[in-house]
């Protein structure tokens, strides 16, 4: 059993390393913000909803998420762990999922705490704007996005650090260095890999 949550700016790499630890503890990456594109790209009834707040680099407001994610962590496959990614966002989130876990008798294990520089951040996700055509991703409202995190984001690392859940990990250098460099924080806490081949 491993519930783990990773934090960290956007363009940070928390996707990328999401996938990576799924794989390796073998348990669901529950991304917000794949599935606010699944449904974009879709044009669902949830999709229109989101897209009005993506545009204009806004959060979807907590009850939105809140709802998405209490579905996602009821599918069968999150019953044995999971890899939250974008989620909990706020300090109501936090409670909101302390909610949903205590109702299932379970808690977090770790918070991976991703840091990355702010400029090397923008050029990440601008150069990922022009690579996949996220119209998104402008550095008008990248700047924004990682505003909105500084401002709505950063205390949840406060109160997860005062759980002693929080390990914080350079998200700069190779991706497989930043995967290795979670994986040795994430044993030093008790928590081993079912398999290192990622």
């Amino acid at each position: 059993m491993t519930r783990l949550l990773l934090i960290g700016p956007p363009g940070a790499g928390k996707g990328t390393q999401a996938e990576r630890l799924a794989l390796a503890f073998e348990v669901p990456a529950v991304s917000t913000g794949d599935i606010f594109r699944y449904n974009v790209t879709n044009k669902t009834e949830l999709g229109l909803e989101v897209k009005s707040f993506m545009d204009k680099g806004a959060y979807v407001p907590d009850s939105l998420t809140n709802a998405i994610v209490a579905d996602r962590l009821k599918e069968t496959d999150a019953a044995s762990g999971f890899l939250l990614d974008g989620y909990p966002r706020t300090t109501d989130q936090v409670a909101e999922l302390d909610r949903l876990l205590d109702a299932e008798g379970t808690k977090l294990d770790v918070v991976v705490l991703i840091t990355a520089d702010t400029d090397e951040v923008v050029a990440r996700l601008l150069k990922r704007a022009a690579e996949q055509g996220r119209a998104d991703d402008t550095a008008d409202v990248i700047r924004h996005r990682l505003d909105v995190y500084a401002e709505q984001t950063a205390p949840l690392i406060d109160v997860y650090s005062a759980r002693g859940l929080v390990v914080t990990i350079d998200g700069l250098g190779a991706v497989e260095e930043v995967t290795e460099r979670i994986l040795a924080a994430l044993t030093e806490r008790g928590l081993r890999a079912s398999t290192t081949t990622i």
